[in-house]
């Protein structure tokens, strides 16, 4: 007995040790308890992940060793407050393997995966676990539950009834293996778009071939072949590279290169994704089949706004039947521009679609993106977005140099209130790095919720990939990044104005085709010339931007608006057919891509490239199904900004309506009626037409 207890208490201190010296598992002494990144090694993940389980297996086990009768606090509302170390882990690693990963840390993700997936099922089909929560929700009716506790309450049940709660014992064990095989083919797909992205690059050696190319893009490449020991200049995938060089590149056959480079990724080769694609979308066809869904679709949707397919489809198709006429009709117009100016081929290929197209938009609007970008500098863009969301809501940002960030390029803030209480801490990632993902996003490091009757407010965190200082020049970015990073910021208002009770119900986790919103609507700024003569100055001389360049820039705001609205219900549609589907095809991935979004085709079709194996968005994110929401939240924020068009772009009023019906509610209530509760009436697809001049009444 005594040798027994003895070894207990070696264990015990064993695992006391371990945790004071792993800073996932002790609490921060950081202010506002931020993550100590600086701290945090690889090697403390899996010890972390482990004991965050076990934590969060006790925590379950209490809750179904109860032998009071379930009630909502002791069951629905302990369920809500369960994990809180494994969030905290798994919401630090996950985020930066996307953000800052590395070879380690991606084997890292594919050993936690299986316990990750393995915990999820030991709740999801825990039976006396779904029986409690049963219990309480039959008796709801006569709980006298408020409106959150009830929307928790009927959340819950339906999450066990969606993630097989109501399956056969037999059917559990398949739903349990499939999950644990779709998380693993989903890091394996993120995981070969991020080394076919950083495997791909064209080494120049003579100027000349960069005829038209602007100089910092020169210099990037230049920076870049200087850092993989190579001569002249290399040229990557990383978008601020990409986008320019494919607009201004004279040179057609380095254009073609890229091109291929970047569409033909994952296409085959050692990092192929095209059998990835089918396994994923056969595993989520069988998960939802087992719950009795007819597609993964409908699973999807039946938390949407959209509710069904059908709906989606109709919705895609009222876009995209009015705007087929324009794009067809600007891709004649850039074609027939490029004809006049020496093109001797008979149709423009995909890579020569851009160039010439920013020729045409040069000469049609005597302007062209480059001429912006000395007029957006970085840091005065960052105080103009900070500045935006301080006239509408009266936030502030504080720089904290003495909080870390998990990056020597991330910058952390403080950011306050009107009454200078405490909102948030936001992460801002500006740059570029072979460790991060392409791309721009938002996350939270922590949510915001009341737990104990004490309120955490959230860490935010926005990443982006602008141009990089290069020498002596600073990071200057284009007109359509500042566009991103007031999405991206529009995304992290919404997670940091939360103002709710439970987490699973607050900031951004609201209806996918929801969430856009307060992002998109933020991009309208980006096009307002009083907002921008606030704070576009050339960063040489500090001379304040024309007005005839911001005129310009306003009145090209729809060039090819039709192109890239049928270009984006080409992604949407292509999205639904892989997840209405109700068996596999048994064409290949890129046969099958190419017939379902034939009837959005512009630009001839290139061999060996495909949208599908570098889609993450909906192989390896959380739009499956869901890809139509940006449109769907254009239709939104069209109607929603005419608003604060209506009573002014800086209406403190509107604000905070928009700020009370919207950005504080997150998930609590229904969406269709925050919306209503903002604007007064429900919107119609009709309004985004109109705004991009493509009909419309």
């Amino acid at each position: 007995m005594n040798r027994t207890l003895a070894t207990a208490c070696a264990a015990l201190a064993i695992f006391t040790s371990c945790k004071m010296e792993n800073p996932l598992l002790t609490e921060s002494t950081l202010p506002y308890g931020a993550p100590q990144f600086d701290k945090i090694r690889n090697d403390h993940y899996i010890p972390a992940f482990e004991e965050g389980i076990r934590q969060a297996k006790a925590e379950i086990d209490a809750i179904t060793a109860n032998q009071a009768e379930p009630d909502f606090q002791n069951t629905v509302e302990a369920l809500e407050y369960s994990g809180r170390t494994l969030d905290r882990v798994s919401g630090i690693f996950y985020n930066l393997n996307e953000a800052d990963t590395n070879p380690e840390m991606q084997e890292i993700a594919e050993k936690v995966a299986p316990m990750m997936t393995e915990y999820s099922m030991y709740v999801s089909l825990n039976e006396a676990l779904f029986q409690r929560v049963k219990k309480v929700y039959d008796s709801r009716a006569s709980l006298s539950l408020d409106e959150d506790q009830m929307k928790l309450l009927e959340d819950t049940y339906k999450s066990f009834a969606r993630n097989g709660a109501n399956l056969s014992d037999e059917d559990k064990a398949l739903f349990s293996k499939y999950s644990e095989e779709l998380s693993l083919l989903s890091l394996q797909f993120q995981k070969n778009s991020l080394a076919a992205t950083n495997a791909f690059y064209i080494n120049v050696t003579d100027e000349n071939e960069l005829a038209g190319l602007p100089q910092y893009v020169k210099d990037m490449g230049a920076d870049a072949a200087r850092d993989k020991g190579l001569d002249g200049w290399v040229f990557t995938l990383d978008y601020p590279v990409y986008a320019p060089f494919m607009k201004f590149c004279v040179n057609r056959d380095l254009r073609r290169k890229m091109y291929i480079g970047s569409n033909a990724r994952s296409v085959g080769g050692e990092f192929d994704n095209t059998e990835i694609v089918k396994k994923i979308v056969d595993l989520r066809m069988k998960r939802s089949s087992l719950l009795g869904y007819d597609t993964y679709a409908d699973y999807v949707l039946e938390e949407n706004m959209a509710k069904d397919k059908e709906t989606v489809e109709q919705f895609l198709d009222k876009l995209l039947s009015p705007s087929l006429p324009y794009a067809r009709k600007e891709v004649a117009e850039v074609t027939e521009y490029a004809r006049e100016h020496g093109f001797a081929d008979d149709c423009l290929m995909p890579w020569d679609f851009s160039f010439w197209a920013e020729r045409y938009k040069e000469d049609m609007f005597s302007f062209n993106e480059e001429q912006l970008k000395p007029y957006f500098r970085l840091e005065n863009c960052i105080d103009a977005v900070f500045g935006l969301a301080t006239r509408l809501y009266g936030v502030t940002f504080e720089e904290r140099p003495d909080i870390p960030g998990y990056h020597k390029d991330v910058k952390v803030y403080d950011v306050k209130d009107a009454d200078e209480s405490h909102l948030a801490l936001f992460y801002a990632d500006f740059f570029p790095r072979e460790s991060k993902r392409s791309g721009a996003w938002m996350t939270e490091f922590r949510g915001q919720s009341i737990y104990n009757g004490v309120e955490e407010r959230p860490f935010i965190s926005i990443v982006t990939n602008f141009t990089k200082p290069s020498g002596s020049a600073p990071s200057l970015i284009t007109h359509n990044e500042l566009t991103t990073f007031l999405h991206e910021f529009g995304h992290a208002l919404h997670g940091m104005l939360a103002k709710g009770r439970y987490g699973s119900l607050s900031g951004t986790n609201v209806a996918r085709d929801f969430v856009e919103l307060p992002s998109q609507i933020m991009e309208n700024w980006a096009f307002e010339p009083e907002y921008l003569d606030s704070f576009a100055k050339d960063y040489r001389t500090g001379e304040v931007i024309p007005d005839s360049l911001v005129g310009k820039v306003v009145a090209a705001k729809n060039y090819l608006s039709g192109y890239y609205q049928v270009r984006q219900l080409q992604f949407g549609l292509l999205d639904m057919a892989w997840h209405t589907l109700t068996s596999l095809p048994e064409e290949g991935t890129v046969e099958f891509e190419k017939k379902a979004v034939e009837k959005c085709t512009l630009l001839p079709d290139v061999e060996g490239t495909a949208i599908s194996p570098t889609f993450s968005h909906i192989f390896a994110g959380g739009y499956s199904a869901g890809y139509y929401s940006y449109k769907w939240a254009e239709v939104l924020e069209a109607d929603a900004f005419s608003l604060f068009q209506q009573n002014g772009i800086f209406d403190r009023e509107t604000a905070a309506s928009f700020r009370h019906n919207i950005l504080e509610k997150g998930g609590s209530i229904d969406p269709a009626v925050l919306y209503r509760n903002f604007r007064g009436h429900d919107p119609e697809p009709e309004a985004l037409l109109v705004k991009l001049g493509l009909g419309g009444e």
